[in-house]
């Protein structure tokens, strides 16, 4: 794969998330076509605040672009509700990884799934990097359609904040 334009292309970890989820949820939410909260959304947001409150910082906020849940001296970790999504949960922690490295920070990834108690732990390779050029170029040809990518039909959509926008 040729050199990509970093600049170009960085993203929030929200949309690495969804494009793994969902590509049209993704072209959605570029749109700012928000749906109401679902009561899984509030209760993943809960768990987010109350879990590991003695870690700190948390929410650490980076070019004004991607949020980490907590960053210590080894480590970045973000916290998640389930392992449901838990290929799109590992490559949103390894954009941020990649993310960092492009910065000149090399940390490693845990994804904690408290409710679970259960923990991921994530390394960075060359192969992962590969994968997320791949998925911004593909990102932003899916933000710059004019129209959103098809439904998925998925079980997961009955559980998305989007299923009446998709399916009403």
């Amino acid at each position: 794969m040729e050199d990509i334009n970093f600049e170009e292309l960085k993203t929030n970890g929200i949309k690495i998330n969804y494009y793994y989820v969902c590509k049209r949820k993704l072209w959605l939410f570029d749109r700012k076509i928000s749906m109401e909260l679902s009561d899984r959304m509030i209760l993943g947001q809960i768990v987010h605040q109350e879990s590991y409150k003695r870690d700190k910082p948390k929410e650490v906020l980076i070019d004004n672009l991607i949020s980490i849940d907590i960053v210590d001296n080894l480590n970045i970790r973000e916290v998640k509700l389930s392992d449901k999504m838990a290929l799109a949960d590992k490559m949103q922690i390894l954009y941020y990884l990649y993310y960092l490295k492009k910065l000149g920070i090399n940390k490693k990834g845990i994804i904690n799934y408290p409710r679970l108690r259960k923990r991921e732990f994530l390394e960075l390779t060359e192969k992962d990097e590969k994968e997320i050029e791949k998925t911004l170029i593909e990102i932003n040809k899916i933000l710059k359609s004019e129209k959103p990518p098809p439904v998925i039909n998925s079980p997961i959509c009955k559980k998305c904040s989007y299923f009446e926008f998709c399916y009403a």
